[in-house]
């Protein structure tokens, strides 16, 4: 199941820089940023769960107990 929720999150991510790089081009400017802000912040959350620690195991292999 954190499979599934991470692999969203990739894609939450992926959308959310496409979306905000197209709003820029049509001349907003306060909205992408915020989509970039939150984007950046789901990477580091992503980033967080799958890099892994000094034991060689990740957060989300210990959270499901492997």
């Amino acid at each position: 199941m954190l499979d599934a929720a991470l692999s969203l999150m990739m894609l939450a991510l992926i959308a959310l820089i496409g979306g905000a790089f197209i709003l820029f081009r049509r001349g907003e400017r306060k909205r992408p940023a915020l989509m970039l802000v939150m984007a950046a912040v789901m990477l580091v959350n992503l980033m967080i769960w799958t890099l892994p620690t000094p034991g060689g195991k990740t957060l989300a292999a210990e959270a499901q107990g492997k």
